[in-house]
């Protein structure tokens, strides 16, 4: 491998993140009680709120700290010791992140479960990490695990956060440190290194049974320091996040721990359906998002103005905004944004909770021009990227750095190659260990040299900006030889507004096609233009020739961006959404292409019919 290395063409940042042997995920909140006992670490919201002003409860260093060390104690007396793992299963909330520093403090190695994840699904991952206990976050989770009646599969030990086993277990913890039984809690943390494994997070599966990767104290540590070290504009003095994406994804995980470590107030939204209220109340310097939510609020911001007739003054806005991020910025470009700055994007802002300085957006491209207005509009979004084998971030663009479109450069501390073959190589701290019980798999993706073979294709600029084309494994070669990167075309289509989802196709195939769904709300909003009676629902619209016209169009300008050979010749329109109960989706929303190519067999086949006119 070493020659091999030579033929890699690298980029590198460097860093001065350096974890020691001795250093572990729980010095933090040790760190924090003793240095600033007084500072807020988080703010969570008391039990029945609804959003009224102040709602926010502050927890104090000096109290998170003592509920740490109150649960671990708990856990330990409970029967479970270090090194043990403890399946957890819930949303986004502050119990989670109590229940992790704990199970950490422990010795105990925490193993995620997404709480949207079929009972199949949870079925696997137990079977799979074998844990001594499960805590979930409601009646209904458990009665799910109950499902799981083989005491093999499933552990008896269940804990309920809302039934408010976990304050039982810490009066007990409070107990055992009374009685003089809290050494336990100390010679447990003793025995916590660097490269302890800390924890299993369960890749989200899109092509096959999901593996657990086996990320350690380490792995996560740097991960957090180089985030803080790459990104200083997003974690001084003033910063406050508000997360609520899944912390059973490591996006967000990694910032959980970015975040204590720099003593960041932190508050949880475990209902999206909440999130514009909590916005509001919490208001955020630092928001985690994927692009669908971006679309979402861009799409939504525009059918808005669509509706009180001035949807010509949001165009002229999205165009400016556009100017103002792509440059130069001359004197008529700020004088047409002030304007609308005050008539436009200022909303826009203001439903984000009106402080965010920054959006840092992961899991999927962000289409490039929306990435240009919302830095027009005074909110840049940082995309990144990176894999769960790599502990979240491997690149991210910088505030002082950026160039939309691309995942931008290496964290501080981590180097990336790119084959030539297209393939992106990580190496660097963050990097895991390797797939649980699974050393095979391991050898597939860990070289000798240290380097993550990824599966992502992608380019590296000369400025070592990184931009990714594609997956190597979702790569179409058609019946004709030619190869084909589906990520090109789709990520094109779906920053239509009337496309939801888009799914390239063609393997083996003699030219490529696409399956597509429709967004409702947008589809509603295209019915009322159109002159469309509102009766008609997706599956009457599935034929329909102005729908099919419009998204026709939509096609052809994706198919601008490939050669001939690599364009969609047909497409089928679907009455129905990928979903994850359908299992079509991943818990993380990436589509499940054997899945839905089983499931919607004779509409692929239909695609590959004669017709009376052929593509040429």
């Amino acid at each position: 491998m070493a020659d091999a290395d030579r033929t890699l063409q690298v980029t590198a940042m460097p860093g001065s993140t350096v974890i020691a042997e001795h250093e572990t995920l729980t010095d933090a909140v040790e760190r924090h009680r003793r240095e600033r006992p007084d500072a807020v670490v988080y703010r969570r919201r008391r039990a029945g709120d609804e959003h009224p002003a102040g709602s926010w409860t502050p927890v104090t260093a000096a109290e998170y700290a003592e509920a740490v060390d109150a649960l671990a104690r708990g856990l330990l007396a409970a029967g479970l010791n270090p090194g043990d793992r403890v399946a957890l299963l819930s949303r986004t909330r502050y119990e989670w992140t109590w229940i992790d520093y704990a199970l950490w403090h422990a010795g105990l190695v925490s193993v995620p479960i997404y709480e949207t994840s079929s009972t199949e699904q949870i079925a696997w991952i137990l079977a799979d990490s074998t844990p001594s206990a499960v805590i979930v976050e409601t009646s209904e989770h458990a009665r799910r695990l109950a499902e799981l009646a083989d005491a093999t599969v499933c552990p008896r030990t269940i804990w309920t956060i809302e039934n408010g086993d976990l304050e039982e277990l810490a009066a007990a913890g409070r107990s055992a440190t009374a009685s003089d039984d809290g050494d336990r809690l100390t010679q447990a943390r003793s025995t916590l290194r660097a490269s302890s494994l800390a924890t299993l997070v369960y890749t989200s599966g899109t092509t096959g049974r999901p593996r657990g990767c086996m990320l350690t104290h380490r792995n996560l540590l740097f991960a957090a320091r180089s985030a803080i070290e790459s990104l200083p504009e997003l974690f001084h003095e003033k910063t406050s996040a508000l997360l609520f994406l899944p912390l059973a994804h490591v996006f967000a995980r990694e910032i959980e721990v970015a975040c204590l470590e720099a003593a960041v107030p932190v508050g949880h939204c475990p209902d999206t359906s909440r999130l514009p209220g909590d916005l509001a109340s919490f208001r955020p310097t630092l928001l985690l998002a994927v692009p669908y939510l971006l679309e979402k609020v861009f799409w939504f911001a525009a059918r808005k103005a669509e509706r009180q007739g001035t949807g010509w003054l949001f165009q002229a806005s999205v165009r400016t905004a556009e100017q103002a991020s792509r440059g130069p910025l001359t004197l008529g470009v700020r004088i047409r944004r002030g304007i609308f700055d005050a008539l436009v994007y200022r909303r826009i802002r203001s439903a984000l909770g009106g402080s965010v300085e920054f959006v840092v957006s992961g899991g999927a491209p962000l289409a490039p021009h929306l990435g240009h207005f919302f830095r027009g509009a005074g909110i840049p979004v940082l995309e990144g990227w990176g894999l769960t084998e790599t502990t979240a971030a491997a690149t991210v663009n910088r505030p002082t750095a950026t160039k939309i479109g691309s995942v931008g450069v290496p964290m501080c501390g981590t180097e990336v190659g790119r084959t030539p073959e297209g393939e992106l190589l990580v190496r660097g701290p963050h990097v895991f260990s390797g797939y649980w019980r699974d050393e095979p798999a391991t050898r597939e993706v860990l070289d000798a040299e240290g380097w993550l073979h990824t599966g992502d294709l992608g380019e590296i600029d000369a400025d070592g900006f990184v931009t990714i084309t594609g997956r190597r494994r979702e790569i179409i070669v058609t019946a004709g030889g030619k190869n084909v990167a589906p990520a090109a075309l789709e990520n094109r289509l779906v920053s239509h507004p009337l496309i939801a989802q888009c799914v390239v196709l063609g393997d083996r195939r003699p030219y490529v096609t696409a399956l597509i769904t429709l967004d409702p709300e947008a589809v509603e909003e295209w019915k009322t233009k159109v002159g469309k009676p509102a009766s008609l629902t997706l599956a009457d619209l599935a034929d329909d020739p102005d729908l099919l016209g419009e998204l026709q169009a939509a096609v052809d300008e994706a198919n601008q961006a490939v050669s001939r050979a690599e364009s969609i010749r047909r497409f089928r329109v679907l009455p129905v959404q990928f979903t994850q109960d359908g299992g079509q989706l991943t818990p993380t929303l990436k589509v499940r292409r054997d899945v839905i190519a089983s499931q919607f067999a004779e509409e692929i086949d239909a695609l590959y019919r004669p017709m009376k006119a052929p593509p040429s």
